[in-house]
């Protein structure tokens, strides 16, 4: 691998440094290399370059608005064998601490993005007339919710139900459970009421915002390991309660630029309710009674 890796990174230096991380899904070791410091992640699945691919599309997305640090994405390279790596900028990172108050309000400067693009081009148009042709369907990108990997939809409460949640249900552990599928056929018809007289402007999304995604270095707060799309914003903020390490100075800065709008905690709740599906076809049924749970109490 590491011959590999120098020859598509145009080095003679690599050496491990020792900094190494990883989760449940890959590993990951960081190298000294003749332009610097690189993490790399490993992933010896088949899907690992779909995978891969995703990521960096997501932290490319992420750095162009400017708005919170991500790691610089650099190359995803296919093995010799069966897998792939991702490189990316080493960064060194500790736990988020000092830096909670300002990641939340970069975190809303991401999700508010979108949003002052859109009014920064309906001004142009405005006052200069009619805009390029490429300028406006870049326009019409950002109004629609989706990613790469699903279908684009004008509809947030369609997108969700059907890319999200649906997605989900029709996975062989929930799929196979009789009570989730009676409650989700229930759940789906009275999910538009969670919406009513909301105007929702798609949002930038890291899309996977928990504990073990967040940190701080020196030049401030970092989030990485992304799983973008375009949605609502409140979508972020579900998974991020699930699991904890965001401080309460973290959810007032954010709510500080994006107040709550009303209805705000039970969409919370159906926000929350795909991470739990998803946890429980990955990892088990372990998940299974705070999904089934989450449905039973929308449905009241």
């Amino acid at each position: 691998m590491e011959a590999k890796l120098k020859k598509e990174l145009g080095t003679t230096t690599l050496k491990a440094t020792g900094h190494s991380g990883g989760g449940c899904i890959s590993e990951g070791q960081s190298y000294d290399t003749d332009t610097g410091r690189v993490f790399v992640k490993i992933n010896h699945k088949s899907e690992a370059k779909l995978m891969f691919d995703g990521e960096m599309a997501s932290l490319d997305a992420i750095l162009k608005t400017e708005t919170v640090k991500v790691p610089k994405p650099v190359k995803v390279i296919e093995l010799d064998t069966r897998g792939c790596v991702f490189v990316m900028e080493h960064l060194d990172m500790r736990g988020l601490n000092k830096k909670s108050q300002q990641l939340g309000e970069q975190l809303a400067d991401l999700h508010l993005h979108n949003k002052r693009q859109l009014e920064k081009l309906n001004k142009e148009q405005q006052t200069v007339g009619k805009l390029p042709l490429t300028t406006l369907a870049h326009a019409n990108e950002h109004r629609k919710r989706g990613w790469a990997e699903n279908e684009w939809q004008d509809d947030w409460v369609s997108f969700y139900s059907q890319q999200r949640l649906q997605a989900q249900l029709n996975m062989e552990k929930s799929c196979g459970d009789r009570e989730a599928r009676e409650l989700w056929a229930q759940l789906q018809l009275k999910i538009p009421q969670f919406f009513t007289d909301m105007e929702i402007v798609p949002a930038l999304l890291h899309g996977d915002l928990w504990g073990g995604n967040v940190a701080e270095c020196a030049e401030g707060p970092v989030i990485f390991d992304p799983a973008s799309f375009y949605g609502h914003s409140e979508f972020e903020l579900g998974i991020a309660s699930m699991f904890g390490g965001f401080n309460s100075s973290f959810y007032s800065a954010y709510h500080e630029k994006i107040p709550r709008a009303p209805g705000f905690r039970k969409r919370s709740k159906l926000y929350q309710l795909f991470h739990y599906l998803n946890h429980w076809n990955h990892f088990g049924g372990g998940y299974r009674g705070s999904s089934i749970s989450i449905m039973r109490d929308l449905l009241k």
